[in-house]
């Protein structure tokens, strides 16, 4: 496929922070993906939660199957734009590395114990997995990734520092950078200061359409809201109202798949013309152009992205609020709380391949952030079998 001036061409690339020799069939950017596609961390996401716990149901999404959604997504959104379709999928599957146990409900906890010691952020996290944690290569630590697919994972949800930063991972102030990121941009400088490349803001995009559809699809199969409800929602209501027109008296599930399809449909098809109409009217010729607009590139309309609003709003206080979802998190959150102190005081509890990690730690920050590298790696079931053993056998 020919890619369009503004994508990111493999040949282009600004390389790897330890030269490799091309390889002699796959592009740069196919490289990354086969790589975060074997990575351990990519390996673990099979058992960490997206909003259920991992164990609650087969059919409720876990961090991987949404990663693979959303590449779905970022390739399709991608190869429709004449973008670097690889890059984009890489960016996608490495997007959720970072994640600890329990979703959100463990990012919230380990940012608060570790607070004392630099906090903890997913995104950073993910940096830190792939350029450090990942110890599989005999001549670097991490995957040794492009610093197209490092900026990515790194900033697609806007510059991170800088007069446009922007979203949850953003920082007013430079000094306050996450240390995981830090450490990184200090070594390989990945312009934190900047839009990430169309294909990472795909990435971006393409992450909340995976998450606005498959959160309906789950919060429905676990009873928390109606089909009634949606109906009154936007962009939702109308899906369900074309499904009965064109199909009456339709099986309800297929009525419920079809009409999410059509919502995720809606998405798709509204990015890309909003990306097609944007980049008519400013034409860029390179992948800096795109680093250094004011604002993304890739989004929503601004119609859509209040109609969406509306169904997170509307997400947010059926689902992830809803009383048997709280007294889930208040459950997981007491296991991180109790397994990193614990860890913490007695390091020696760490499997034997992390005591070297912990005898390098000159001080308890550097500890503690060992401890965090292993308590985030954790799938929620092997948290909750640690919790067992460790916490609850000692309380025995």
């Amino acid at each position: 496929m020919t890619l369009a001036p503004y994508a990111c061409h493999p040949e282009t690339s600004r390389g790897r922070l330890f030269p490799e020799t091309m390889s002699t069939f796959r592009s740069p950017f196919q490289r990354d993906r086969d790589r975060i596609i074997h990575s351990s961390a990519f390996r673990r996401l099979k058992h960490k939660t997206q909003v259920f716990v991992e164990h609650e149901g087969d059919y409720y999404r876990t961090r991987l199957t949404h990663t693979i959604e959303v590449a779905q997504v970022a390739r399709t959104i991608a190869g429709t734009l004449g973008l670097n379709v690889e890059l984009a999928e890489a960016v996608a599957l490495a997007h959720d590395l970072g994640h600890p146990p329990f979703g959100h409900t463990g990012e919230d906890a380990l940012h608060e114990l570790m607070a004392p010691f630099g906090g903890f952020d997913h995104n950073a996290q993910a940096i830190r997995i792939v350029t450090r944690l990942e110890r599989h290569y005999a001549d670097f630590d991490g995957l040794n990734l492009t610093w197209e697919t490092l900026e990515g994972i790194a900033k697609h949800n806007g510059p991170v520092i800088g007069p446009n930063a922007q979203g949850s991972h953003s920082v007013a102030d430079p000094a306050d950078m996450p240390y995981a990121l830090a450490e990184v941009n200090a070594q390989h400088d990945l312009e934190l200061h900047t839009h990430a490349s169309a294909e990472a803001q795909v990435a971006a995009v393409a992450d909340d359409v995976a998450y606005n559809h498959h959160d309906l699809h789950d919060g429905l199969r676990a009873g928390l809201f109606t089909e009634a409800d949606l109906m009154e929602l936007p962009v939702t209501g109308p899906a369900f109202e074309e499904v009965d027109r064109l199909y009456p008296g339709l099986d309800p599930s297929r009525r419920r798949h079809e009409a999410l399809r059509r919502v995720f449909g809606v998405m798709v098809e509204d990015v890309i013309a909003v990306a097609r109409n944007r980049l008519e009217a400013s034409q860029p010729q390179s992948a800096e152009e795109i680093r250094a607009m004011e604002g993304p590139i890739i989004r929503f309309s601004k119609p859509l992205y209040q109609n969406l609003k509306a169904i997170k709003s509307f997400l947010f206080t059926r689902m992830y609020r809803a009383p048997s979802v709280v007294r889930e998190r208040q459950r997981v959150t007491a296991m991180v709380k109790d397994l990193f102190p614990l860890f913490l005081e007695e390091p020696s509890l760490l499997p034997d391949e992390w005591h070297a990690d912990i005898a390098r730690a000159q001080d308890k920050t550097e500890l503690a952030r060992v401890v965090l590298d292993y308590v985030a790696g954790m799938t929620d079931r092997f948290a909750i079998q640690e919790h067992e053993r460790l916490c609850r056998a000692g309380a025995a």
